[in-house]
């Protein structure tokens, strides 16, 4: 095992994985001959999921989200090198492909798997095995669901940071998200996506915004008196 600087770049800055002999043209082809095959077969599937059409591609083509709020820790991480190491890449990075990432020139950005990506760029033995080359699927989404896909897959596998999930919903939300759309988009429940706002101060924004008395309907209702029930020792607002 030999780490091969942290978190520095080891791709070529042009988003190439490095070419320490010629050969690497012959496995640039072969690479390229596989990923065709690989879209072929997906063309002949009835469905497309897209764990159908895993494609390898250079490591500096990818690069991470700056909002994950999924928290790995060091000893996690190390397990995590050490399946790779011994059985390989079993499961691909999930991206979105992004015309504006990498300064303009397009790439694919992380919606899940940031881990994985960073196993290759920490360690050289990873990285050399397969010639720089990462495993990828491309989900049909644009940049604007990217923050929503990356909160379901954390969520799926019950990892993800609270303060980080808050940011993300508190960017959500400033982006013109309503809270129906949030909660439908990312699997939220109202009185989760209730504490969240409170977490992140986005409630205190309105908190001088006088409001008329809300209509409930039936459903707020039964769900305000299941809420009492199950937290009898909170005070709920007449007006909620």
């Amino acid at each position: 095992m030999a780490e091969v600087g942290g978190s520095e770049d080891v791709s070529s800055p042009l988003g190439q994985p490095p070419s320490p002999d010629p050969s690497e043209d012959l496995i640039a082809r072969a690479v390229e001959k596989a990923n065709d095959f690989m879209r072929e077969a997906y063309a002949a599937l009835p469905w497309k999921d897209p764990v159908g059409c895993v494609q390898w591609i250079p490591l500096g083509m990818v690069q991470a989200n700056d909002y994950n709020p999924n928290a790995v820790a060091h000893q996690e991480m190390r397990l995590l090198y050490v399946s790779i190491e011994q059985d390989g890449y079993t499961q691909p990075v999930v991206c979105i492909w992004d015309k504006d990432a990498r300064e303009g020139r397009g790439g694919y950005v992380i919606v899940d798997g940031f881990h994985r990506w960073t196993i290759m760029r920490r360690y050289a033995d990873i990285l050399e095995r397969t010639h720089g080359y990462l495993p990828v699927v491309v989900l049909d989404k644009g940049p604007g669901d990217r923050m929503a896909s990356t909160i379901r897959h954390n969520r799926a596998r019950g990892k993800h940071s609270v303060a980080g999930m808050g940011n993300l919903v508190f960017e959500m939300l400033a982006g013109g998200m309503n809270d129906m759309e949030i909660c439908d988009k990312v699997g939220l429940e109202p009185t989760e996506l209730a504490r969240l706002k409170h977490i992140t101060g986005y409630s205190k924004l309105y908190s001088d915004v006088s409001y008329t008395q809300p209509i409930l309907d039936q459903h707020q209702v039964l769900a305000k008196a299941q809420w009492q029930a199950e937290h009898p020792d909170e005070v709920v607002p007449v007006d909620f």
